[in-house]
Order: C-alpha cells, then structure tokens, then sequence
C-alpha cells in the first residue's frame, strides 16, 4: 500500500473558479512501498511460487519510477539488482528531468543564501535533500542530510527529521550499519529535546530495524507501546504496523496481557477484519486451539515471506512460533501420548 500524500482544497474566493487542492503533507521519501516492491521483484528469482502476482508488480515499479522522475534508483534496479535491460531512451528522459529540477533547486539555494534568510536556505536545503531521496540517490541524499546538520542555526526538531530522513535511507535500501549508527543519533537528539510526536515515531524506526537484527523481543515492546498512538506511516501502514506488533508479541507477551492488549484491544481488532489469518492465529493461541493455531500458522507464512521485514527470519519465526505452542499444550500435563498430541495439533505422529 502506497502512502499518498494528504490533499486539502483551498476554498474559492469568491470568484467562481473551482477550488484549488494543495499538498499540505508532501509524500515521506524514499517510497518505503517500492522499497517492499522491489523486494518482491528480488524474490520472484530466486522463489517465484512466492510471488504470483510479478507482473503487477513489475508494472507498479516502473509506474512509480517514471512518476518519480527516479533515473539513478532505474539505473540500480537494472544494471544492480534484477537485471532488466535498460530503456536507453527512458533513462535519459529520466536523467534529464533530475538535471533540470536539480538545477531549478540549486538556483533556489543560491538566490536564498545571497539575499534571503536561514529558514529560506534551509527550504532549500531540505528540497534538495528530499529530492535525492526522491530518485533513489543515496549517497548524494546522505550528504544533502548532513549539509543540513551542519549548519548552524537550525532546531533540534529539524535536526531530527535530517537524521530520521537517514534512517529511512538506510531502511529502504538495506544498509543495517548506516540505520543503527543514524538510529543512535536520532535517539540522542529526542532525548535532548524531541517534542512527543518524533518521540512516538522513532519508537516505530527503531522497532522496525531491531526486526532486521533479528531483535525481536524489544521490537515487540516498541510495537506494543506504539498501538494506540501510531503516526509513522512514512515507514508503513497502520494494517504492516499491527502485522508486525501481533507476530512479535505472540512469542513474548504473557497471556494476561496478550488478551487485554491484542485480543481485546480495538486498535488491533479493526485491522484484524482485513487480515484474518493473523486473526485466527492470535484467537487461536488465546484459545489454546492448536489445530486452528497450526492451520493459521500455514496461512500467515506466505505473508511473512512476502515482507521485506520478515522474510529473513521466516524460519527462526515459524519454528519459535511452534516451540511456543508445544510448550503451552505441554505445560497441561505431566505426560502426554504422541498420537494425543498429534490429534491435538492436527498433524502426523511422525510430524
């Protein structure tokens, strides 16, 4: 799911023209639903079971890439890391057009630093530094985020949302070093004076890189914190959110808190009706239902796959997910029969 910008309109001034849309919120870049897109483009080589849907895929990929004006990530994506053949005449449209905005966004720096004020340079400091993040390139968007840092007279707030913007690169194109050394910067700055919203965000940056380290229980008790109070969807959906949240949380949390906070909690049931087989995997360990459990477990696998989060631990995931189970059926007896077991989890005695 893509996030899109919020568009409000203007009213008339009387004057009988239509009302005027404007982009109050611009769209987070770099587009963390390409970032899963292209994921799902690298897994349909090596596992293209995974990925029926390729050629929609591929299709939303280039849509994106072309309304993005995004030549150095097309580049990438071509020569680094599908192979595609290259669209000669597509790639220098798209490299003309990035030299063109550059160009307008360089006369705008050098207008505002020769007769303007801060806040002016700044504008235009941080349109650059979007603008490479726009297109896909990553080194030049690291150094515009720093030449931002850099300068003198500029708000912890703003400080903040350069080293956030870091995060974010290092999210999109999987560079787990540069994400937690920008991680403990940012971490740093909300300390020294973050106002609640960048507080309650970060929590959502750091919970999604522990998941890349394979960090999964203090993950958890990010995700958990930030149910009620989610705002980050520059980095996911509040439906990926709360997919991430319940996965977590089903190894750690303890059953008191497992019904109030997710079973029970309204946040998690409303995006529980679009996503039913996690549903059932959650009402089905509360339930201690370990057949409907298993068959859960079987649906919700394809999903963890399928995400560029998830994907690298879907093994450690699944496995711990049934030692979870195992040991809560367990738990119940001093001994118990394989074939009752079996019977219990809806599968073979040798299984």
């Amino acid at each position: 799911t893509t996030t899109t910008a919020t568009a409000t309109k203007k009213p008339a001034a009387g004057d009988g023209k239509p009302a005027v849309e404007e982009d109050e919120d611009p769209k987070p870049v770099p587009d963390m639903a390409l970032a899963q897109d292209l994921y799902l483009l690298e897994l349909a080589q090596s596992k293209p079971e995974e990925v029926p849907d390729v050629a929609e895929v591929k299709a939303r990929v280039l849509a994106t890439i072309k309304a993005e004006k995004a030549e150095p990530l097309y580049t990438s994506v071509c020569v680094e890391k599908l192979g595609w053949p290259v669209d000669v005449a597509l790639q220098a449209e798209l490299k003309a057009s990035n030299e063109a905005e550059l160009a307008g966004i360089e006369e705008q720096l050098r207008v505002a630093t020769e007769s303007s004020g801060d806040m002016e340079v700044l504008d235009a400091l941080i349109a650059r530094e979007k603008f490479y993040a726009r297109i896909g390139n990553k080194t030049a968007a690291l150094a515009a985020a720093d030449e931002i840092l850099a300068k003198p007279k500029i708000s912890t707030g703003k400080k903040i949302d350069a080293v956030m913007d870091k995060v974010r690169l290092g999210l999109f194109f999987r560079d787990p070093e540069a994400t937690k050394e920008n991680l403990e910067k940012a971490k740093k700055l909300v300390e020294d004076g973050g106002d609640w919203d960048r507080r309650n965000r970060l929590k959502v940056y750091e919970a999604l890189a522990l998941i890349t380290a394979r960090s999964l229980k203090k993950a958890s008790e990010l995700l958990l914190d930030c149910i009620a109070t989610f705002t980050c969807v520059e980095l996911a959906t509040y439906n990926q959110f709360i997919f991430y949240a319940v996965i977590t949380n089903l190894l750690y949390l303890e059953r008191t808190k497992l019904k109030k906070k997710l079973v029970d909690g309204p946040e998690v049931i409303a995006v529980l009706r679009d996503l039913p087989a996690l549903g059932r995997l959650l009402n089905a360990l509360y339930d201690c239902d370990y057949r409907a459990f298993f068959h859960a477990l079987v649906e919700v696998t394809p999903d963890l796959v399928r995400d560029r989060y998830t994907a690298p631990h879907v093994r450690i995931l699944v496995r711990e997910l049934r030692v979870l189970v195992y040991s809560q059926f367990l738990e119940s007896y001093k001994s118990v029969r394989l074939a009752s077991m079996a019977e219990s989890f809806g599968v073979s005695v040798e299984f």
